[in-house]
């Protein structure tokens, strides 16, 4: 069985995000979509909260499994006896660090391999960084975010949108 993780933050989920998963889960038998608790980020949404979206989110692909984990990536595909690591890339300077990265987990573990997916260009200038500020000043999130994403960042700031 292909296992590949999917790793990252997730706070909150972009339809960019979407687009990595859904593709990503058609190539593997089972994609696992993993939060990486970083103490050095101070995240909007708990821990809790971002399962709850990614949850809700991907409820309808039955290859897909929700976690979360803490340490190195690599750790957690081998705890997970997963082979791929899965990142996305929205423009060419996302690329520099990813291959760093790629390149310091194949150091430390030689049998993981991390595969780069490019997200449509429809969803290339989306991040989480950009879907907190246009919620946060109340902007159309439309596009940008599961429709229940959408509403929790609604809750979370208190703002009407488009």
């Amino acid at each position: 069985m292909r296992i590949a993780v999917y790793p990252g933050s997730f706070d909150p989920i972009t339809n960019g995000h979407l687009d990595i998963i859904e593709r990503a889960a058609e190539l593997f038998d089972r994609l696992i979509v993993a939060i990486a608790k970083n103490p050095m980020k101070k995240p909007l949404f708990t821990l809790e909260e971002r399962l709850d979206m990614l949850r809700e989110t991907l409820k309808y692909y039955p290859n897909i499994e929700i976690d979360s984990f803490e340490g190195l990536t690599v750790n957690y595909l081998k705890a997970k006896n997963a082979q791929v690591i899965i990142r996305g890339l929205r423009a060419i300077s996302d690329f520099e660090n990813e291959f760093m990265m790629a390149l310091t987990n194949k150091k430390l573990v030689p049998w993981v391999e991390t595969i780069f997916l490019m997200t449509k260009a429809e969803y290339s200038f989306i991040s989480s960084s950009a879907v907190k500020e246009v919620a946060m000043y109340g902007g159309c999130l439309k596009g940008l975010v599961p429709e229940y994403v959408e509403l929790k960042l609604r809750e979370k700031f208190q703002k009407e949108g488009c």
